[in-house]
């Protein structure tokens, strides 16, 4: 039997098959969570048709992209949509060339029988070169009157200063718990997901402000396990639980060096955790455990260290050595100041 092209299958098997970050992608600016005073006055300004050129920038998973294509929907009907709005994002090509060609051209003409103006939306903005960047600038202003950009970015400081002053500029923070949860609770009793109260918060607490993140977890989680609990969704994304991290402070500091390390060792290959996610586990400890304000900073600073020398890519094992070591030091100098 001939398979059905992706088109012809209906609606809700194609719906049954996306990604739950795209199949509960907010449609309409009443539909976004968070970020109100953002989105009333983005809502203002279309309401008005005064819309500026924008600049939405900050961490991903924030809301940024859903924004300005639910902007977009509102702008403009289906069928115009395509001659309408231009959406290029990094994995399209964005070098000089393409600033000079077909964003020129799309910017340059002007839509007959329909008032209003044409929206470009650059995503991932920071990852343009600064040629192009510089290039971009002259057709914003020259293509103004019938032509809105919109640049979405992580980093502002990617952008250059040129561009940054001809937008309105708008960040997006990452998103408070009190936001997310219902959010995921309505995506939950729509899957019928089997979750705990303990695996909400450690969803919230991994994905740090990340709605994106949070769904992927919840969906791979509970494909993974059929039921999501704060131990499947650490075991899921190989972070080390909150008892993992105090039995290796309590080897760190209790047992002798060689100890400590067969033993962090052992249990860093059962559950195949990373020494960047313990070490930043094994800092929020350090600020709550009640260590003299010395001994901590001394901590603290060889931590810093270590982090940094595993972001240069250095052996795992050089530096669990090196972190067990600082530990080692610490209990030295807390037992002599005692």
């Amino acid at each position: 039997m001939a398979a059905v092209p992706p088109e012809q299958r209906p609606a809700a098997a194609r719906a049954r098959n996306l990604p739950w970050v795209e199949k509960y992608r907010p449609q309409t600016l009443a539909d976004l969570i968070s970020h109100q005073d953002i989105l009333s006055t983005i809502q203002k300004f279309i309401s008005e048709d005064r819309l500026p050129h924008l600049l939405l920038y900050g961490p991903p998973g924030t809301g940024k992209t859903s924004t300005i294509l639910a902007c977009a929907k509102q702008l403009y009907k289906d069928k115009e949509f395509g001659s309408m709005v231009l959406e290029l994002n990094a994995s399209d090509d964005r070098g000089i060339d393409i600033v000079r060609g077909p964003i020129l051209s799309f910017a340059s003409t002007r839509t007959i029988f329909k008032k209003g103006f044409k929206l470009v939306i650059l995503d991932e903005a920071d990852a343009m070169t600064q040629d192009a960047q510089n290039a971009l600038r002259r057709v914003i202003e020259k293509f103004t009157e019938n032509t809105r950009f919109c640049l979405i970015c992580n980093y502002l400081s990617k952008i250059i200063p040129a561009l940054q002053s001809r937008c309105t500029r708008f960040r997006f923070g990452p998103l408070t718990p009190e936001l997310m949860v219902p959010r995921l609770e309505h995506v939950v009793q729509e899957e019928n997901v089997d979750i705990s109260e303990d695996g909400m918060k450690a969803l919230v607490t991994l994905s740090s402000g990340d709605m994106r993140r949070a769904l992927n977890i919840l969906q791979s989680t509970n494909m993974a396990f059929g039921k999501v609990t704060e131990e499947t969704v650490y075991t899921c994304t190989g972070h080390p639980l909150k008892t993992d991290i105090a039995n290796i402070l309590d080897w760190m500091l209790n047992q002798d060096f060689t100890t400590a390390y067969r033993y962090i060792m052992e249990l860093k290959t059962l559950k195949g955790l990373a020494l960047h996610d313990i070490l930043t586990e094994v800092h929020l400890f350090v600020h709550r455990v009640d260590f003299p304000s010395s001994v901590r900073i001394h901590l603290l600073t060889k931590m810093a260290d270590i982090e940094y020398r595993l972001s240069v890519g250095t052996s795992e094992k050089i530096q669990l050595s090196s972190l067990i070591a600082a530990f080692q030091v610490t209990r030295d100098l807390i037992v002599s100041e005692a």
